[in-house]
């Protein structure tokens, strides 16, 4: 299966959790109906009367229904309200530690380059990384609503007793989870699960009420009653634990096979998870430990993490994951003996030491040099998957059937990519530096949209002056030359570099951004292809609905005529400016019976193409593809295309939460 399959399965699973939800409150009502009549028969019932002849209270079926509905929902509402800031309110849920962007504690630093290694080479937004210190098993999770707020969690074990490459597999492994739809039904379970166990805590709180009235003589009977309503509510309420079990191993499952399969395919390397799997036996056999957590959240996450968080359900109808052996086998091909996983007492000790260092805040960006801040970036290297692709490339009539193949999978780059000389590659380690901290961040950003004309680069500096203050403007200037020395098919990805210390702004710094980005942008009346590319992403991925789930409000593009046709209208403009009806007649070929009506590139407005992408990612998963090849075939009109056309392809597909690999740019003919 494809991308677009995975969130089709993934989408219709959904559906399936939400019916076993329904059947599952369906018993539990029904049970606390009957448990419910018993006891009042037994602890009221008139002397010498048959239970048949006692009347019950007038409504006592609905109250009790209204009462357990309530419990459920309720508690479902609150857990996913809690949940709604994404996959940051899991991380915090168990206590993990966020890494920040610009540490130099080597162990976070190599955790932090293989997660932007995977997130670049998949064309995802780099997710946040956090770390479980307290835990010395070997587990991950990755959780979020889309792949615009997913965060990636491992535990310190997973630092300490895997190498580079088995660490590599592990985050390949959670990888799959944000690429084919997991996170969010997940997200959905985690939610599900604590509103089915609420009648169980409702019980439960009314035992410790009892208890802490049976001192009171004179309220003896009203405690018992209270006591009788708690141990029933108790019990009943494990019908709800059983089937919410029952519903993370009917869920869970099947996927993680899938998730180690992916692993592999995206490192290319079975001994990546392969040796991670067998070192987490290894570690379960000698120490007992394997993926265990012990955390008071382990159970309500036991779907989540990377191997069964509780050694009690490993096994049996209630497992939420294979077990490890068959795991391995799956992947070897045939029975691999499972391998030792001490902690790397070097890494272990270089923790120790350089621990605090990685706590520093980031640099304001007022009181920074931005030759120090070259400086710093000295020992960083930037990741091979960003070098950029310059130039024409051929491309054969196949194209868009091979991007649309493509999308959320990871690439592996070409030695021919690798086109930056030390200088530029000198520039452009500078400039990640500066996309990791919070705040030059920002002005990185901004850099990336200030013009060259000086007439109008003099009124965008004064809207960055108003909005950053003036010491803002020399960093700015500074960040704005060295994008200049960089080609630009190596500028865009910068920005993916940035999410994670642009996501830790307050929701009103990322307010700020995008309207003085889009008042940088209307500045000089007209819209280029690099402003709207990188106002789209900045939009889409770090604006005010960037964590909240899409909803599915179209099942083909034939519902969004309009829409479609002004995204191929663009596509077309970049690709072929004096010919742009030519190259949108070659998308427009892929959508028979959408009548898309083109539009002029003088015409396109940057509002209306984002609110027509808005509407275009709320497509059903498997209605996607057919537009993504239409684009796909506009951008390679007449069997080439340029960097500008191939990253407005991307961006295209960034909106459309539909991630594409940087080196598609280099498709070629045959």
């Amino acid at each position: 299966m494809d991308f677009f399959e995975h969130q089709e399965v993934a989408r219709r699973t959904s559906r399936r959790l939400i019916v076993l939800f329904v059947l599952a409150v369906v018993c539990v009502v029904v049970a606390v109906n009957v448990v419910g009549a018993g006891v009042y028969f037994t602890a009221f019932a008139p002397a010498g009367l048959p239970w048949a002849t006692t009347a019950l209270p007038n409504g006592f079926f609905l109250t009790n229904t209204l009462v357990v509905l309530g419990l459920i929902a309720g508690g479902t509402a609150i857990e996913m309200s809690a949940l709604a800031s994404g996959g940051d309110a899991v991380a915090k849920m168990v206590g993990a530690r966020p890494l920040d962007p610009s540490t130099r504690d080597l162990l976070d630093r190599r955790l932090l380059n293989v997660v932007e290694e995977m997130a670049i080479a998949s064309g995802v937004p780099v997710p946040r990384v956090f770390v479980m210190d307290d835990q010395g098993s070997i587990n991950a999770f990755a959780a979020g609503h889309s792949i615009n707020d997913a965060v990636i969690t491992v535990t310190r074990g997973t630092l300490t007793r895997l190498n580079r490459d088995e660490l590599q597999g592990v985050i390949g492994h959670e990888f799959s989870h944000v690429l084919n739809g997991d996170m969010r039904l997940n997200m959905r379970l985690i939610g599900v699960l604590f509103g089915l166990t609420m009648v169980a805590m409702a019980g439960r709180f009314l035992l410790e009420v009892a208890g802490r009235g049976r001192g009171s003589s004179n309220r003896g009977g009203g405690i018992a009653v209270v006591a009788l309503a708690g141990v029933t509510l108790w019990v009943l309420g494990y019908i709800g634990v059983f089937f919410g079990r029952l519903i993370k191993a009917a869920v869970s499952r099947q996927r993680e096979f899938l998730a180690d399969a992916s692993a592999v395919q995206f490192t290319r390397n079975p001994d990546g998870i392969g040796g991670a799997l067998r070192k987490i036996g290894g570690l379960g056999a000698v120490e007992g430990l394997g993926t265990r957590i012990d955390h008071p959240q382990a159970e309500a996450l036991s779907h989540l993490f990377l191997g069964a968080a509780r050694p009690a359900f490993v096994s049996g109808l209630f497992a939420t994951h294979p077990p490890i052996e068959e795991r391995v086998r799956r992947i070897y091909g045939r029975r691999v003996d499972f391998l030792p996983a001490p902690e790397d007492r070097v890494a272990t000790s270089l923790k120790g030491r350089s621990g605090a260092e990685a706590d520093r805040p980031p640099i304001p960006f007022f009181a920074a040099s931005p030759a120090a801040g070259a400086a710093e970036a000295a020992s960083a290297s930037f990741p091979d998957a960003m070098s950029p692709v310059a130039g024409l490339v051929t491309a054969s009539a196949a194209a868009a059937e091979k991007i649309a193949d493509a999308v959320g999978t990871v690439s592996r780059p070409r030695s021919r990519d690798f086109a930056l000389d030390d200088a530029q590659r000198a520039t452009l380690d500078a400039l990640r530096s500066a996309a990791e901290d919070g705040s030059r961040s920002q002005l990185l950003a901004l850099a990336l949209l200030v013009d060259l004309d000086a007439e109008l680069r003099a009124q965008q500096n004064a809207v960055i002056a108003e909005a950053y203050g003036s010491d803002a403007l020399p960093i700015v200037d500074d960040y704005c030359s060295r994008i200049q020395q960089l080609p630009p098919g190596a500028r865009q990805p910068l920005v993916d570099v940035a999410m994670p210390a642009l996501r830790k702004l307050p929701q009103d710094a990322r307010q700020r951004l995008l309207r003085v980005a889009h008042m940088l942008i209307v500045a000089d009346g007209r819209l280029s292809v690099q402003e709207f590319l990188l106002f789209t992403i900045l939009k889409r991925r770090r604006g005010p609905d960037a964590a909240r789930p899409v909803p599915i409000s179209h099942h083909s593009v034939r519902e969004l005529p309009r829409e479609a046709g002004l995204v191929l209208s663009l596509a077309a403009a970049v690709r072929l400016p004096a010919r742009a009806e030519h190259a949108f007649n070659a998308g427009v070929l892929l959508l028979p019976g959408v009548d898309a009506p083109f539009t002029p590139g003088e015409s396109i407005r940057l509002d209306a193409v984002s609110d027509a992408l808005d509407r275009l990612n709320r497509l059903a998963p498997l209605a996607k593809p057919q537009l993504i090849k239409a684009v796909t075939a506009t951008a390679f009109a007449d069997d080439a295309t340029n960097w500008r056309a191939a990253s407005t392809l991307r961006m295209i597909c960034a909106a459309l939460d539909a991630p594409l690999p940087p080196r598609l740019l280099d498709v070629e003919a045959g």
